[in-house]
């Protein structure tokens, strides 16, 4: 059991990272030179690989056995990108992921995160699937969607 909160103690930071860089992302946002007509096959490799093709120097931010992590800023704009050990590790990611919404494109062990266009232009360097979840706030009283608030996110 204490791995596994181990590994979700980790994902969720990762992602907790993800949630802070959020606004930033959405101010940078621009148009994008990727219109999705021409995707190549899914890259596949390490972090650094994967950042590499799509023309990124990763600051690294999480370094795990589970997973590694890295800021990206392209003329694209920002995003972040996470590789993972398993592909259990990733999916188990994505499902906590999903719950704060969000554009992710997917390829075999890595997940980079971004608004829309990022990720579309994002895709016609890594390829991968798109997936976009919607945010599920706790309850209709609460504290109006306000993120510090909900588990696993720090208060600042």
């Amino acid at each position: 059991m204490t791995k596994r909160n181990g590994t979700r103690r980790a994902a969720r930071h990762a992602w907790c990272a993800a949630v802070v860089v959020g606004p930033v992302l959405l101010a940078g946002c621009g148009s994008g030179g990727g219109d999705g007509n021409d995707i190549p096959p899914t890259a596949t490799g390490t972090l650094e690989e994967l950042a590499a093709q799509a023309r990124c120097e990763p600051k690294l931010q999480t370094d795990a056995q589970e997973l590694r992590q890295a800021n990206c800023v392209t003329d694209d704009g920002r995003y972040v990108l996470a590789t993972f050990a398993t592909d259990r590790g990733q999916r188990e990611w994505i499902n906590e992921a999903n719950d704060y919404g969000g554009s992710y494109l997917v390829g075999r062990r890595w997940v980079a995160v971004s608004d829309a266009a990022v990720i579309a232009a994002l895709r016609g360097r890594l390829g991968g699937t798109v997936e976009t979840a919607s945010p599920h706030h706790p309850g209709s009283g609460g504290d109006g969607g306000n993120e510090a608030g909900h588990s696993g996110h720090p208060g600042s």
